[in-house]
């Protein structure tokens, strides 16, 4: 496996986020459908596999493969342009504008929506038989899940919304560190290695991704969960994209740049004389 080094590949970085901002509209959104929707189907996949094993960390272990393929292909999550694209604009990359970068944010959040809720529909069919049969232990998973993580936020108010924005900032500081880690490597076994690791450990230990809950929330709804858009909306979607927003950007994309391709000035060193160099 081959490897770039840090600073060569924040650079990949600074690159990366500039060719998103000037992407055209109708990629932007093609690019964005696709990874809403192939992230969706992950989320299906490790939900499946841990109702089937009754052990929640196998559907950990698996999850990654989505985030895996989608990016591979080339295809963009809200997540990833957080910590990507506003590196554009701290470089001041020609024609680089906070106006270019929050419309290249909306059309990425527009199209993983519209990716994510196709999925869920199309899952949703294809495990109730068009909606006319109760779902399965899968699909009740999921309705379940959906409530917990409104309703069971909401029972606790202001706490609760704060737990929701900060599993938000510790999901996307690991997902945006998959998402640039995969920059270090220039095979595929690197860049999946890359990526494996800090993905597992976001959905391990359930913590809140925008655009997972695109998907899981409509579909927990379809399976039943007794809660309402703005059930989702207040009290998950909207802190989780501010938390996303924070993770990625100030935890991941901020930092290595501040770090790698703005260093501050070098130390001088200061040798000190030994005690014997001191006494003769």
């Amino acid at each position: 496996m081959s490897y770039i080094s840090p600073g060569e590949f924040v650079k990949t970085m600074v690159d990366a986020g500039e060719s998103k901002l000037f992407m055209a509209t109708r990629d932007v959104l093609i690019r964005s459908f696709m990874a809403g929707a192939i992230l969706a189907i992950a989320v299906a996949l490790a939900v499946t596999a841990a109702v089937q094993t009754g052990i929640p960390i196998v559907g950990a272990l698996i999850f990654p493969v989505g985030f895996c393929i989608l990016n591979l292909l080339g295809f963009d999550l809200l997540t990833g342009v957080f910590a990507l694209v506003p590196l554009a604009l701290f470089d001041k990359r020609p024609g680089a504008t906070f106006n270019g970068l929050l419309k290249n944010w909306g059309l990425v959040a527009l199209g993983n929506l519209l990716g994510a809720l196709t999925t869920a529909v199309l899952i949703g069919i294809a495990w109730t038989f068009a909606f006319t049969t109760e779902p399965g232990a899968a699909g009740q998973a999921i309705a379940k899940t959906a409530e917990a993580r409104t309703l069971g936020f909401a029972e606790h108010g202001a706490a609760g919304w704060l737990t929701v924005f900060v599993k938000g900032i510790l999901c996307n500081w690991m997902v945006s560190v998959g998402v640039v880690g995969a920059m270090l490597s220039k095979d595929v076994i690197g860049k999946v290695i890359a990526m494996w690791m800090p993905i597992l450990i976001f959905f391990g230990l359930v913590f809140e991704h925008a655009v997972v809950n695109m998907y899981l929330f409509p579909l927990g709804m379809m399976m039943g969960a007794p809660i309402t858009i703005a059930d989702w909306l207040i009290w998950n979607e909207i802190p989780v994209i501010l938390g996303n927003l924070v993770g990625g950007l100030l935890l991941t994309g901020m930092v290595l740049y501040a770090t790698h391709l703005k260093p501050g000035p070098t130390r001088s060193r200061v040798i000190k004389p030994s005690n014997k160099v001191a006494a003769n």
